[in-house]
Parts: structure tokens; sequence; C-alpha cells
């Protein structure tokens, strides 16, 4: 493994939830226009993140999640 997980179950799951949402929202809602794609760009990262358990930005600024997670 190349990374340590730094996205706890909870957040995880919250990630996956909002994410596909986003997407959802961007292409349905929005009717995929420009926004709409950016939208959804935005939700596939969201995506990624909670599926891989891995988020850059959190590791740049070192956090890590709660033991409790």
């Amino acid at each position: 493994m190349l990374y340590r997980k730094n996205v706890g179950n909870k957040e995880r799951f919250a990630r996956l939830l909002g994410g596909g949402l986003m997407v959802l929202c961007g292409l349905v809602g929005l009717h995929a226009s420009a926004l709409g794609i950016l939208f959804a760009v935005a939700g596939v990262g969201t995506l990624l993140t909670g599926a891989i358990g891995y988020c850059p930005a959190c590791a740049m600024i070192g956090r890590k999640p709660l033991a409790s997670e």
C-alpha cells in the first residue's frame, strides 16, 4: 500500500453518498450544462476519496481520522 488511509468509515460513507448526489445533480439536475459538468467532476473526486479512503488534501494538512471511526 502506497498510502495510509486518512478518512474514517463514517466520513467515507458520507463522501460516497455526497459524491453520488453531486454527480446526479450535475448531470440530471443541471442538464449537463458547463456548471453541471463541473459539479459532476467534483462529485467524481469526492466519490473517489470515499471509495479509496484517502484524501490528498487532508494528507497535506496532516489530518488523521479519529480513533473511534
